[in-house]
């Protein structure tokens, strides 16, 4: 019976899980205006408690209790974890539509689910001796906590490869804009029109904290420690010197674009080089033993059939 309830609760966070990510996860779902669209048709409440009762069993139990759990764990969670999440999440480029109460109650949920799942396949379903099941559940539940973490550091590492690897057509760009008469504002707007990449995007967000107030220095600086990705704090840290010093933007940003595409070069040509020893890997363990099979098979079954062997 306690384990029946446990999968309950289990399967209730899960789909709090689900519905809480698949709104985080979009950015054009606009919670006031979904809100507007479910009554637009209907009748004004005439009470709160009618207006509750009209919301579905997800809104009015699941995702309380789900925000609820993140909320609690935030509690005994140290601030520089909550902040180390926080700026994951930032490099991630999730940083509108994640907050650190919604990883952590994600993080939760999984442990749960998965630590409970792995004890009900290995004790009731496989009929596994306890020590093993003990094992088992103990790998699910890690499986569940280090999920999460691994997902976000691999939306990191697919940014951070997306940025260094646009990076300097955006800069060629900017530089057929800069000497064609427009500012360094208006070639940053220009890649943000006509491109839509993660450099676009951290463009058109420097561009809307600079109209917002913010001067360009300190956007191109945040924007840079937001990514975290080596050639853009380098070019960041030219421009904001060439601001600062009076320096042609045109000359720093062909140099810029230059260096860029020499490193975007020499990187190919470091992979193609380590393409040799990573082959060696699949080659000896699945390519030649198929060739011995079928070189040295028939070989073997003559010489087993003659009785030597």
């Amino acid at each position: 019976m306690a384990i029946v309830v446990l999968l309950l609760v289990g399967v209730v966070l899960l789909g709090g899980l689900v519905i809480y990510g698949r709104r985080a996860e979009d950015p054009d779902d606009d919670p006031l205006q979904r809100r507007l669209a479910e009554y637009g048709d209907r009748e004004l409440p005439s009470s709160l408690e009618e207006l509750e009762m009209s919301l579905s069993f997800q809104e009015r139990v699941v995702v309380p209790a789900y925000k609820g759990l993140a909320n609690f764990t935030l509690q005994f969670t140290p601030e520089q974890q909550i902040d180390e999440i926080r700026s994951k999440i930032e490099r991630a480029g999730m940083g509108g539509q994640m907050d650190p109460t919604a990883f952590f109650g994600q993080r939760i949920a999984l442990t749960i689910i998965l630590g409970f799942g792995a004890f009900f396949l290995f004790f009731v379903l496989a009929g596994w001796p306890i020590s093993r099941v003990v094992m088992g559940t103990i790998g699910g539940t890690a499986l569940g906590y280090y999920l999460p973490m691994m997902q976000l550091s691999s939306k990191i590492s697919r940014r951070q490869d997306s940025v260094v690897k646009s990076l300097p057509d955006a800069l060629d760009l900017m530089v057929i804009c800069v000497e064609a008469g427009l500012g360094f504002d208006a070639a940053m707007g220009k890649v943000y029109e006509k491109w839509d990449n993660e450099v676009a995007n951290a463009f058109g967000r420097i561009i809307q904290e600079i109209q917002l107030g913010k001067i360009r220095r300190e956007a191109l600086r945040d924007m840079s420690n937001r990514l975290d990705v080596p050639d853009f704090s380098n070019f960041a840290s030219a421009i904001i010197q060439a601001d600062q010093l009076g320096v042609s933007i045109g000359k720093i940003l062909r140099i810029q674009s230059d260096q860029m595409r020499i490193k975007r070069r020499q990187r190919a040509q470091e992979r193609a080089q380590q393409a040799p020893v990573k082959m060696m890997i699949p080659m000896t363990f699945f390519i030649f033993p198929a060739i011995w099979i079928v070189l040295l098979g028939p070989s073997v079954m003559v010489v087993m059939d003659t009785g030597i062997i």
